[in-house]
């Protein structure tokens, strides 16, 4: 694991799953006729990544595939930058006692429309990075506090 200030630092598995449990939102890489990237909200199961969806490109261009899923973020404490990446194989969630399960996750679509397809990312590789981001944005110091403290 690289530890320079001014070189990114690889992750640990276990970091990159702390990150990729807090992102609200994450990024769905499939292709189907060409690549296509999707917004979806997700939740960590088991070590997997857990998405609803409804029919269409997404869940054809998912199911039964190789697909990549991304968070990234930035922490205004430190101005770094950081990403995550699990690669791995989409299944949809079909089995009766593994649909009751996936439908007690705290998943909630973000907007009207019925989501009644559950995916399960199974990962191969997940990967991560936090990089210092030159002249980023910092939080704003607290008042009577030097920000060189």
């Amino acid at each position: 694991m690289t530890n320079n200030l001014d070189t990114a630092t690889e992750l640990t598995t276990a970091q990159c799953w702390d990150l990729v449990r807090s992102a609200v939102l994450g990024r769905l890489a499939v292709a189907v006729d060409g690549p296509d990237i999707f917004p979806v909200n997700h939740v960590v199961d088991h070590g997997t990544v857990v998405f609803r969806t409804a029919a269409g490109t997404k869940l054809m261009g998912a199911v039964d595939r190789a697909v990549a899923f991304e968070v990234d973020g930035y922490d205004l404490a430190t101005a770094t930058a950081w990403s995550v990446v699990v690669k791995g194989y989409a299944v949809e969630i079909t089995r009766q006692d593994e649909a009751l399960d996936a439908m007690a996750l705290p998943l909630f679509p973000w907007h009207q429309g019925p989501k009644g397809h559950f995916v399960r990312i199974e990962p191969e590789s997940v990967t991560g990075r936090r990089f210092p981001v030159t002249g980023g944005a910092r939080e704003p110091a607290a008042p009577g506090v030097s920000p060189h403290a």
